[in-house]
């Protein structure tokens, strides 16, 4: 049996993703189960045994129509007996039409199914605190009947290479053994999804303030001017307590630091999902223009906890549509305080460190 997955998406989307082919690879564990994703994300996928190969969508596909029906040809001549589809917009449309797959499945959407022998209902709201994330992924492998217990939880391999690396490097800089480490989300993956950096200093010091422990900065070096803002306007006892230059020199080396420390609290975003796949707890601020239903996942109250600005103001939320919604994030961003979820943070920390607090 030959199986295609594709989710052309964000880090944490493929990431997420990969929970179908890990379920797949326990239903039939002699097929042939491979993944179509973005170049950019194949880190999150390295040491999956559950994926055989994984086919690049590149930027080549994308730009020039050409190379897109190059790839749908190649995939046509792979013969798939079962294709999924997480990611359904035009640019795997095209590649499912291609395919000729003997069974296709996907989303239902208006105008799209007939590409798929099976429409799968794109739920709107979460049944479970999975979130609709995890749950419209696991929604796609329904009609299989698969005769196993599904596991909804994405996984990260991390080496023991990379782990003694990651080890090497906090002590290189010192880090303090005797105190639990705390990963900063500090940005998102655009402006519309970071939270403003002078109110993410003051939530840096409430960690700080709230526990003895190290603090680290999760930031690409060409965004090192924007982390020393956040870090300048922290107070001198929190900057104490932040390594700001431990910083893994690519995706993998990051993934070995997380796996060093204790739990993430910041932006929702690829880091955040990591850290959660690497079994962390995590304490997410999402942006006023993402919905928490989706991203919210595996939301019990002790170990992942969120925020989100219509937690604490629906009123600035009332008829309005994310189009919207995204359009006035800046100005939505200003409204979120940190002060209105302090409490939350403290209280997150209080059940996820174990170290005495002030």
């Amino acid at each position: 049996m030959k199986i295609l997955v594709i989710q052309q998406k964000m880090i944490g989307d493929v990431l997420v993703s990969s929970i179908i082919c890990n379920n797949l690879r326990t239903a039939y564990p002699d097929a042939q189960i491979d993944y179509l994703v973005y170049a950019s994300t194949t880190p999150v996928l390295e040491g999956n045994s559950s994926i055989d190969n994984i086919i690049l969508f590149e930027e080549k596909h994308r730009k020039n129509k050409k190379e897109l029906l190059k790839l749908g040809l190649q995939i046509r001549n792979e013969k798939y007996d079962l294709l999924i589809d997480a990611y359904s917009k035009l640019e795997s449309w095209i590649l499912v039409l291609l395919s000729n797959a003997k069974r296709k499945i996907s989303y239902k959407k208006p105008g799209r199914n007939f590409l798929y022998t099976d429409n799968v209902p794109f739920e709107p709201f979460p049944k479970t605190n999975l979130g609709l994330a995890i749950e419209r992924r696991l929604s796609l492998l329904e009609p299989l009947d698969l005769k196993i217990k599904i596991d909804p939880i994405p996984k990260l391999f991390v080496s023991e290479r990379e782990n003694q690396e990651a080890i090497a490097l906090f002590e290189k800089h010192q880090v303090q053994k005797d105190r639990k480490t705390v990963m900063i989300s500090l940005l998102g993956s655009e402006t519309l999804k970071t939270y403003p950096l002078e109110f993410m200093s003051k939530v840096v010091d409430y960690v700080a303030d709230h526990a003895d422990v190290n603090i680290l900065f999760n930031y690409f070096p060409k965004q090192i001017e924007e982390a020393k803002i956040v870090f300048n306007a922290c107070k001198s006892s929190t900057q104490e307590k932040i390594y700001f230059d431990l910083l893994g020199g690519d995706l993998r080396s990051f993934i070995g630091l997380v796996n060093q420390c204790d739990l993430i609290v910041g932006n929702d975003g690829g880091a955040i999902n990591m850290a959660k796949a690497l079994e962390k707890p995590s304490f997410i601020i999402f942006s006023p223009w993402i919905e928490k239903k989706i991203w919210a996942t595996f939301e019990d109250g002790v170990h992942h906890l969120s925020v989100h600005l219509k937690d604490y103001r629906p009123d600035l939320f009332e008829e309005k549509t994310e189009k919207m919604l995204k359009k006035e994030a800046l100005s939505l961003y200003q409204e979120f305080k940190p002060e209105f979820f302090k409490d939350k943070i403290e209280l997150f920390l209080n059940q996820n460190l174990s170290v005495s607090t002030k």
